[in-house]
């Protein structure tokens, strides 16, 4: 058997002897109550430590998605808010299916996917004001749709409706309020992208190398605080370059907040959709990515993190 997935996991206790079974000691002695001769014990192999998903599915997925993202954006604005609309859709389709599956929980997708795919739109057409418009529509939408079923769970499901609507779709409009940035939405973008991406690897990396006390125990265990310093101090060095490289008007030092909250964010969507999962009692959201597991497995930290993004580049450089 292999060691425990994460270095802060508990290995699993030894079996217990069965009742009147004898300890080997026990049933070794000879006729007159002797001990045989102890031996001295073999130290057992270092285990090693482990991923716990396949490695080069995670990396192949990764890379092309990496490049459907890079040349969407750069070719056409349009291309990139497809890109997003698609990703929201599927990750609204993944949620409402596990909260079925696992919670009987009948949130409405079809409004939702709907609803979801103007608020993206509303957004960088219209900025924030068309957001909050689509989400408050994709809201009463909701509600009434779930009216043509049985009253029976109604709060419940309509509930679960407005916390995917929100979730989802509206925290994924943050990002094509970046993107709608006439002098360097895409840059925005990138930025925001590239600071998630390697808070996610910095956790990962130093976390998984002197990982030593656990971060939230009850909700990943296999964070560490550790990990999260990795996290902090791997995106504020992004931050800085990317501000200073990428950013119109930017200045390194306010890369350096920017990394900090980015960080922080990032930790705390993770931490979130675990909180998810765990309540659902699933380790992924879906299977549609190897690797990596389903499309809102890879926007639990994106999500969280776009409106701090946004909301830190306005007031560091403006509007654009």
């Amino acid at each position: 058997m292999s060691g425990p997935l994460f270095r802060d996991e508990q290995e699993p206790p030894a079996p217990s002897p069965q009742p009147g079974s004898e300890p080997a000691h026990e049933s070794a002695r000879g006729d007159a109550g002797t001990t045989p001769r102890e031996h001295p014990a073999v130290p057992s192999a270092p285990q090693k430590k482990r991923a716990g998903r396949d490695l080069r599915a995670a990396i192949g997925v990764g890379l092309g998605l990496g490049a459907i993202i890079v040349v969407s954006l750069f070719v056409q604005k349009v291309l990139f808010v497809g890109v997003i609309t698609v990703a929201v859709v599927v990750g609204l389709w993944e949620l409402t299916s596990r909260l079925a599956e696992r919670k009987e929980i009948r949130a409405p997708l079809v409004p939702l996917a709907v609803g979801g795919a103007a608020m993206v739109v509303s957004g960088y057409l219209r900025g924030a004001q068309g957001a909050w418009i689509a989400m408050a529509l994709t809201a009463l939408a909701v509600l009434l749709w779930r009216m043509t079923e049985p009253p029976d769970n109604y709060l419940r499901d309509v509930t679960a409706g407005v916390f995917a609507a929100f979730y989802v779709p509206f925290l994924a409009t943050f990002v094509a309020l970046m993107l709608a940035a006439d002098d360097d939405g895409p840059q925005r973008v990138l930025t925001f992208l590239i600071l998630t991406v390697v808070s996610d690897t910095g956790a990962y990396a130093v976390g998984w190398k002197f990982g030593r006390h656990k971060l939230a125990p009850r909700i990943s265990p296999g964070k560490t605080r550790e990990g999260l310093l990795g996290a902090v101090a791997f995106a504020m060095v992004a931050g800085a370059l990317c501000m200073h490289f990428l950013i119109e008007d930017g200045a390194w030092w306010q890369g350096l907040i920017l990394g900090l909250a980015v960080a922080v964010s990032a930790t705390l969507g993770d931490l979130g959709e675990s909180m998810i999962k765990r309540d659902l009692g699933i380790k992924d959201m879906g299977t549609l990515l190897p690797g990596h597991g389903g499309i809102m497995d890879r926007l639990d930290s994106l999500l969280p993190t776009a409106p701090v993004a946004w909301l830190l580049l306005v007031m560091f450089v403006g509007a654009g």
